[in-house]
């Protein structure tokens, strides 16, 4: 009887050639990050939930994953509670933990209990799996990787101007057209005094980060349905309605200035002058969008915002993120700011999949076949894999002794191997090797130097992205 076997919704299993691209994009994020001074960290998979939990704002709450408590969850609940079936009060006594939502809040945690250990402003990077219960459809999983990067301990925008160059190297290197869209917490706290309503700024946010999906009517109807006043939401449709104009930085500028009267706001417009003036004396190339209806829902954001979007395929956003002045004050460290981004790994995969931008070589692993003919010339070739392998050239032999050769021709073929080296009886002794480029069908004999220079050259070739 057939076995029928799944994975959960919203996961996936990789295979070597998605593993492949995935590590081409990983590889290509690590070193922009290295180069502009970030260091490695990685934090457990899952986190104590007080330290995950109201840090996402309700919304995000509701996507936690929850462990089960080890051993006999239930000891501690009784039969009328059991009964009650009051889901969120079981859950605080059965679940103590919980799988990690995003990077940045286990990053707080670890910048809390390693303040002694590390340099500040501490430049970190992470490359791990993240998890949310979050409905499974394109280009959003239950279960995904987060490419973030952060500084920690310093307040000058510089690290905000430095994070929009990092977006603009992996891009280019990526060869992905982008825009970067950016707002400031500070000027939403304006819009929010502008209608009269501070205290309703994370309902507000919530609402409004939604616009692009579905639209200024339903945003209104879910803010009046949250109890805004309808004078409030007549003053919010210009702002709603100016966001979908396609308009200049400096347009969108005076619009929301001519709006915002309170200081918090105003230190907002501040920021936002300061961070586009210097991405232009920077050199930076990429279009940067000051967008007033930005908002990400996560409340721990304070300053600057932003998301990065593809040009060339509708997908949501690539990449996010933003300033939080006091995120280690929730683990008892006050007064620490810091900015980061995330950059979304499966996204990016699935625009360079659909544009059809991988670059050819990431689908290659090994780079040469040696043809097995016999128990002679494979005991031969096992000492010339060596001296390959230790030039860093990814070489293999066939394994099955005296295969046919078409067979193993399919098999090079199949794996995508630029480069088959043919040693028989006349090669061993001659000491000439036959080497056959698979892709032009030129076949050259050639000793074992000109063999590594040239499979060298042609790996540095290919590998110039």
């Amino acid at each position: 009887m057939a076995v029928n076997i799944s994975i959960p919704k919203g996961t996936r299993d990789f295979l070597p050639l998605n593993m492949q691209r995935r590590n081409y994009i990983f590889s290509t994020l690590r070193n922009v990050f290295y180069l502009h001074g970030y260091q490695p960290i990685e934090t457990p998979a899952m986190e104590d939930l007080s330290a995950l939990l109201g840090k996402y704002g309700e919304e995000g709450d509701k996507l936690l994953f929850r462990i089960l408590n080890s051993g006999n969850f239930l000891q501690n609940i009784n039969d009328e509670e059991l009964q009650q079936k009051n889901l969120n009060r079981l859950a605080s006594h059965i679940c103590e933990k919980g799988l990690r939502y995003d990077l940045t809040v286990p990053f707080a945690r670890f910048v809390v209990m390693h303040r002694n250990e590390i340099i500040f402003p501490f430049k970190r990077y992470q490359i791990q799996p993240v998890w949310r219960a979050d409905r499974p459809q394109k280009g959003r999983y239950r279960e995904f990787f987060q490419c973030d990067v952060d500084v920690i301990g310093s307040n000058s925008l510089l690290n905000e101007v430095e994070l929009l160059q990092i977006i603009e190297d992996i891009f280019i290197k990526l060869n992905i057209n982008v825009t970067i869209v950016l707002n400031n917490r500070k000027i939403l706290h304006g819009i929010a005094t502008y209608l009269s309503c501070p205290d309703k700024l994370v309902v507000l946010t919530v609402a409004i980060d939604k616009l692009d999906k579905i639209g200024k009517d339903e945003v209104l109807k879910e803010l009046s349905e949250k109890g805004f006043e309808s004078n409030m939401l007549q003053k919010l449709i210009p702002v709603l309605e100016f966001s979908s104009k396609q308009s200049t930085n400096e347009e969108a500028i005076n619009f929301i200035s001519n709006i915002i009267t309170d200081e918090t706001g105003k230190k907002g417009i501040e920021e936002m002058n300061y961070i586009l003036n210097y991405a232009k004396e920077s050199g930076i190339s990429t279009k940067i969008k000051f967008d007033v209806s930005l908002a990400r829902g996560l409340s721990y954001y304070t300053g600057t915002i932003l998301e990065v979007k593809a040009k060339d395929v509708e997908i949501g956003s690539i990449c996010g993120g933003g300033r939080y002045d006091n995120l280690t004050g929730i683990f008892g460290m006050d007064g620490v700011s810091g900015v980061g981004m995330s950059f979304g790994a499966d996204r990016i995969y699935d625009v360079l999949e659909k544009l059809n931008k991988f670059p050819k070589e990431v689908n290659e692993s090994t780079k040469v076949l040696f043809v097995n003919f016999g128990v002679t010339e494979e005991k031969y070739c096992l000492k010339i894999l060596r001296k390959l392998h230790s030039t860093g050239i990814s070489a293999e032999i066939y394994p099955e002794t005296g295969a046919k050769m078409k067979k193993q021709m399919s098999y090079a073929d199949s794996k995508k191997i630029p480069f088959v080296v043919i040693v028989g009886e006349n090669e061993i002794k001659s000491g000439k090797l036959s080497l056959k480029n698979m892709q032009t069908g030129e076949q050259k004999e050639l000793n074992l130097t000109e063999i590594i220079t040239l499979i060298t050259s042609n790996i540095e070739q290919k590998t110039k992205y």
